[in-house]
């Protein structure tokens, strides 16, 4: 039964056992001229003789859908599935009805009106036999072109939400070399000069290296989350840099609970770091703010005169991991004095 409703394309037994019933009262109505207060009256015996061939040409019909499907399973087919069902359906509607018609010409309408309308008596049967095969095609095919189109759009959209988490899984797999490379070297930096400070720096990179692995599979986390590891990062970079380095937070509580994807905040003081000179003589300043909806880190332009090779992590991967998440875009402006990126704040 469930391979015939996998056939069939939805369970059919509602339909059969209201239909049916349905179309064995008004067959005798509409097409033989039965009637309640005048002959030929309307009986039980025309009821159940109606419903017997109403039953058989249905589910004779029904079995020629399913072999049909079988026959011709795939989408391309369809047009010759449909051609050759409908034409196989009409040729059984139509013999099988002429074989009942004998009986319903000496049972339904013995002595109503004799031998010599038996030819009407056919035709009108025909008439009826072939409008519950419509019926039945319309209603199967319509139900089943709607179900399958329904799974068509559920199938498209599981295998778009598949290889958005795959881009986003390959996306941040990017992030955690690219931190651990960079601080490394800076770790490699301070040991010669001061190694308590080097001890200091390592469990701050834990803490930092923690989150990224806590993380690693969000897609997106709380504000809060983000600023409360970005303040550890900033630790990283003061050490390094001391006071040739200022970095300002800025964020209202009610702005905290609302989400940001992870590590975007560390890969933009990164981009800032690797492009700008920081010096005694041309401190950088980093100002991360709210505004209009938006989490802004600003930092003031000097530009490096030395061209390093990009690794293509920074502004490019959160770039495409809020593409990936929805319409809402990553701006970045550059003036002569500030280069600005304005990341959206997603709600919950």
């Amino acid at each position: 039964m469930r391979r015939t409703n996998c056939k069939i394309g939805f369970n059919d037994g509602w339909l059969i056992l209201f239909t049916i019933p349905v179309l064995s009262f008004i067959v005798p109505i509409v097409f033989m001229g039965c009637r309640f207060g005048k002959p030929p009256y309307f009986s039980w015996d025309k009821y159940f003789i109606a419903f017997f061939i109403t039953v058989a040409l249905w589910f004779g019909d029904r079995l020629i859908m399913i072999w049909s499907r079988g026959k011709y399973p795939l989408f391309k087919d369809v047009r010759k599935r449909l051609i050759h069902q409908s034409v196989s359906m009409f040729l059984f509607t139509v013999i099988g009805n002429n074989l009942f018609g004998w009986l319903m010409d000496d049972i339904i309408f013995k002595g109503s009106y004799g031998s010599h309308f038996s030819t009407n008596i056919l035709i009108n049967s025909n008439s009826a036999a072939i409008f519950c095969t419509i019926m039945v095609i319309a209603i199967y095919e319509s139900i089943y072109f709607m179900n399958e189109l329904k799974k068509s759009v559920e199938e498209q959209e599981n295998l778009k939400r598949e290889s958005l988490n795959a881009q986003l899984s390959a996306l941040k797999t990017q992030v955690n070399p690219h931190f651990l490379f960079n601080n490394l070297n800076t770790l490699c930096a301070i040991i010669p000069d001061d190694p308590k400070q080097a001890i200091d720096f390592v469990q701050e990179m834990s803490k930092v290296y923690r989150h990224i692995l806590d993380v690693k599979e969000e897609k997106t986390i709380p504000l809060k989350e983000e600023l409360d590891v970005l303040k550890a990062y900033g630790f990283l970079l003061k050490t390094r840099f001391g006071s040739n380095l200022d970095i300002d937070i800025n964020i209202p509580d009610e702005k905290l609970q609302q989400r940001i994807v992870p590590f975007s905040l560390q890969l933009l003081m990164e981009n800032a770091i690797k492009h700008n000179i920081v010096s005694s003589e041309k401190p950088l300043r980093i100002n991360v703010f709210s505004e209009n909806g938006n989490l802004v880190v600003s930092n003031n332009l000097q530009v490096k005169n030395q061209v390093y090779e990009s690794t293509g992590i920074g502004l490019d991967n959160i770039r495409n991991r809020y593409k990936l998440l929805g319409d809402k875009k990553v701006k970045v402006t550059e003036s002569g004095e500030n280069f600005i990126v304005s990341i959206p704040l997603l709600e919950n």
